[in-house]
């Protein structure tokens, strides 16, 4: 597993990280190799949406080499490294929402969204089968810079932890978790212990989901896997994509 030291590129203004960041991979970037921008023009995150990209928020993207098996499980082990990392210092405790996003939530408050995770596959001449992580996290955003519609669904870090950690405090923190997320998935102890944090973080056990709008039971449990398990009677389905949502009351 590679240090902070590994080849880092940081950009005022970048049209995406990840793209950035794949365009490396595929030239054979080691791991740990890592694209940092103040603010993004055209940031992506899961199923095309768009990701705001304001400045005062981390915008990263690292390349991670990457075992043979399915990526499914990638997204939501780092979201729990990330929870469990950001969440020693937060006032509010901090969760993973299937498949890559952490939330700060509170008894009975709605939860909002902390940190967001995009994970593509790639080929690597350097490292066979490379992932490349794009992490964004809110640290101390301006709530104005964010549509209307999303500022009541989003928290800063700023808000959760005093004194607020610069970005280069959260940068190495989310470095740290990424690396070590990979690293221990390309083993079987290592799995289990990343499949044991992920379940303990997992937001929304017991509670109503639905997905692309269509209503499909309680959420259950992770498979070993990361797919999601939904329960609607005696009836258990496993669903592995989609845009998921989560009651607020359970």
């Amino acid at each position: 597993m590679q240090e902070l030291g590994a080849t880092r590129e940081w950009y005022e203004v970048v049209a995406s990280t990840q793209d950035r960041a794949l365009e490396l991979a595929r030239a054979g970037a080691e791991e740990g190799t890592r694209v940092v921008a103040r603010r993004q023009t055209a940031g992506r995150g899961r199923l095309d949406h768009r990701w705001e990209s304001p400045g005062g928020g981390l915008h990263l993207s690292i390349v991670l080499a990457s075992s043979d098996r399915p990526t499914g499980l990638l997204p939501v082990a780092l979201g729990a490294m990330l929870a469990e990392a950001l969440g020693r210092r937060s006032r509010s405790p901090l969760a993973v929402k299937w498949p890559n996003d952490v939330l700060a939530w509170a008894p009975g408050a709605p939860s909002r969204k902390l940190a967001g995770i995009l994970v593509d596959r790639v080929s690597s001449p350097r490292l066979g089968s490379a992932a490349v992580a794009g992490i964004g996290v809110n640290v101390s955003v301006d709530p104005s810079l964010y549509p209307p519609e999303l500022r009541p669904r989003i928290v800063g870090l700023s808000e959760l932890v005093h004194p607020a950690p610069s970005l280069y405090e959260v940068e190495r923190a989310v470095v740290q978790a990424a690396l070590t997320s990979a690293s221990r998935l390309r083993t079987a102890d290592g799995r289990g212990q990343m499949l044991a944090l992920c379940r303990r973080h997992l937001w929304g056990i017991g509670r109503r989901a639905w997905v692309d709008g269509r209503p499909v039971g309680r959420i259950v449990a992770l498979d070993d896997d990361g797919a999601l398990w939904v329960q609607e009677g005696a009836e258990r389905v496993a669903i592995r994509a989609g845009d998921l949502r989560v009651e607020e009351a359970s």
